[in-house]
């Protein structure tokens, strides 16, 4: 969307991107690697790209493939196993390789203009390590939030006074071209700011317990931020900027945040998770449905994600495509794509 945006979409942009799904299409704890594949193809020494064609390692998942399949752009692989010096190698072989006009970093939600000891953060480890490899490599780089708060972790109002001018603003027109990737990519940070772009306003709940973040006017707009202020505030960017390995990232992030991203999803990986493989049953579900809906007006819920709506009928995350066609199907007019609309009254 911020490519079709800024630049047209004529020459589609590379996207250097994390192989990291949080664990619900890949069960796997933290980010995948080259090894974590099968059919990349290589860019350089040290970036391989993820085609159509690849396929995670069992018991791995990625959404990269998919990705791939249904847009022009070339999805590069961020091996973060390095450290901040493997990102800054292969970011500077990148710049090299492809001779780029620019280079953007965008974060969704805002987070990355976290300090590090905020109490509602809850993954400030991958932000730090783009934030200090790009603050590093010897090319500009214009630092873009899109959607303030809407990953639920640092609030819009927080974010403010560290926000600059808009550099766009997402309408309609711009989501269009990544419609289809909405129905089926599990991101709800990227559907809160494709939401809010096609006009949602109101309040809407995610996953993880039932958060609630607003759909407000500054959900469609991207702001630049300065990068250098960015990586002053960011105590665990600053730490890193030398290291070499992702364990020793993991370590300054336990030390500074009292916490690794890393080891919640260890933590919830080893859970056991009641997977249903049998059919919904369409009178079962509506029901669960009525009083889900009954519930969240009480709380003055607008909107929700198909994902929470899984998560709150107590399915597995392999059902929540399964759930989203049985309830288009029972009540279309309820469809804000990608979000579910909950109507007021009864």
């Amino acid at each position: 969307m911020l490519d079709a945006t800024l630049y047209g979409g004529e020459n589609p942009a590379t996207i250097f991107t994390y192989a990291w799904d949080r664990l619900l299409p890949d069960p796997v704890p933290g980010p995948g690697g080259p090894g974590d594949f099968t059919g990349l193809r290589p860019l350089t020494p040290s970036v391989w790209a993820v085609p159509a064609e690849a396929k995670p390692v069992a018991p791995a998942g990625s959404t990269l493939p998919g990705l791939a399949a249904e847009l022009p752009h070339t999805f590069a692989l961020i091996d973060p196993h390095h450290g901040a010096e493997g990102i800054i190698r292969q970011l500077e072989e990148l710049v090299r390789h492809l001779d780029p006009d620019s280079v953007d970093l965008l974060d969704v939600g805002g987070d990355i203009l976290a300090q590090g000891g905020e109490p509602t953060l809850r993954s400030p480890l991958a932000d730090a390590l783009t934030l200090a490899a790009c603050c590093e490599l010897n090319f500009p780089v214009r630092l873009l939030v899109a959607g303030p708060g809407l990953d639920g972790e640092l609030p819009a109002e927080a974010l403010r006074d560290r926000l600059g001018p808009i550099a766009m603003t997402l309408t309609a027109e711009h989501v269009q071209p990544v419609s289809s990737v909405l129905e089926w990519h599990p991101s709800e940070a990227a559907a809160l700011l494709a939401a809010t772009a096609r006009g949602a306003r109101g309040l809407c709940e995610v996953r993880g317990n039932g958060l609630p973040i607003p759909l407000t006017d500054e959900g469609p707009a991207a702001y630049e931020a300065d990068l250098e202020e960015a990586l002053d505030r960011n105590e665990l960017a600053r730490a890193i900027l030398a290291t070499e390995d992702l364990r020793e990232v993991e370590r300054y992030s336990r030390e500074i945040c009292g916490f690794s991203e890393i080891d919640h999803e260890r933590s919830t990986a080893g859970q056991p998770v009641s997977r249903s493989v049998t059919e919904l049953a369409p009178e079962a579900v509506l029901r669960q449905l009525d009083a889900f809906e009954s519930d969240a007006r009480a709380r003055g819920i607008t909107h929700t994600t198909f994902g929470r709506l899984a998560e709150g009928f107590g399915l597995g995350g392999n059902q929540r495509q399964e759930l989203r066609e049985l309830l288009l199907d029972s009540r279309p007019e309820q469809n804000q794509a990608p979000l579910w609309h909950i109507p007021p009254g009864g």
